[in-house]
């Protein structure tokens, strides 16, 4: 997972410096979320829930998507980042269709049927809590043939020329998160459409939005796949072998000379996998 929004606080204390990065990062995303909220097609005047909003980045996007009518509330447990939620709002003109609470996605402060629709992107379904509490709350806070979306960063090939290094810097807790290793495969959030059966959800859907990028690279997605490449694998040094991870630095840090952004050639690209189903009538 390339955006994990439950960070641990002791592995991320400043949480600032991790909300520069998801801001750093968001131009890979922004075009792909982008395409999918249309394909949802949200009703315009409709009321939509951002579970796990994060620093907002997604929580303007479908308040646009509703229009002046609409109104969506971005919930997330951390403080810090609804500083930044809020800010962004006011950057997009948005401060009065969008409200920010504090608050648990385990135990939404919120009445039964409540919204026409709920979202969360790299949030709910992610370990190490269990997934189906969770999705258990949206579906009580959606009104019956209301929308539940949960959208999760899926796969990536950021390092071209190097897929055994980068399966390796993959394979390691950092590279595997938000998955904990010794889960039973049926809690890997890819298994998402049992789970939408199992929480009474209606007409299961998925699939698969991809973002890509080639050179020559403008400097806002230098700057985000920099950002990305810390974000995956920064961790990661005491699961590689030290040839590895000497590799990974020569190849992802933006001073050494064989910085893998800087190839004529270079292409990346990155998946988000959607799932979605109906609350029934």
């Amino acid at each position: 997972m390339g955006i994990d929004k439950n960070i641990n606080s002791d592995s991320m204390s400043d949480m600032d410096t991790y909300a520069r990065l998801l801001i750093v990062s968001d131009p890979l995303r922004d075009p792909v979320i982008r395409q999918v909220i249309r394909a949802l097609n949200f009703p315009p005047g409709s009321k939509g829930l951002d579970a796990g909003c994060g620093i907002g980045l997604q929580t303007v996007l479908l308040a646009e998507a509703v229009g002046p009518g609409g109104h969506v509330t971005g919930l997330d447990l951390s403080p810090d980042f609804l500083v930044h939620a809020r800010t962004i709002a006011k950057k997009y003109a948005l401060s009065e269709q969008v409200t920010f609470q504090q608050g648990d996605v385990y135990r939404l402060p919120f009445e039964n049927n409540s919204f026409d629709w709920a979202w969360s992107v790299d949030c709910v379904g992610y370990a190490p809590m269990e997934p189906l509490p969770a999705l258990k709350e949206l579906v009580r806070v959606v009104k019956p043939e209301g929308m539940v979306v949960l959208l999760m960063w899926s796969s990536q090939k950021l390092l071209p020329g190097y897929p055994l290094l980068e399966a390796r810097l993959n394979a390691t807790a950092a590279g595997i998160a938000p998955f904990v290793q010794g889960k039973k495969p049926g809690m890997h959030f890819m298994r998402l459409l049992g789970w939408l059966d199992k929480v009474g959800l209606q007409e299961p859907k998925a699939q698969t939005f991809a973002g890509n990028v080639c050179a020559p690279l403008r400097d806002e997605i230098r700057s985000a796949l920099t950002a990305l490449f810390d974000m995956r694998w920064g961790e990661a040094e005491s699961e590689v072998s030290p040839k590895d991870w000497k590799l990974y630095q020569s190849l992802c840090k933006p001073g050494s000379k064989d910085f893998i952004l800087n190839l004529p050639d270079y292409y990346a690209f990155f998946t988000y996998s959607l799932f979605r189903g109906k609350v029934a009538p």
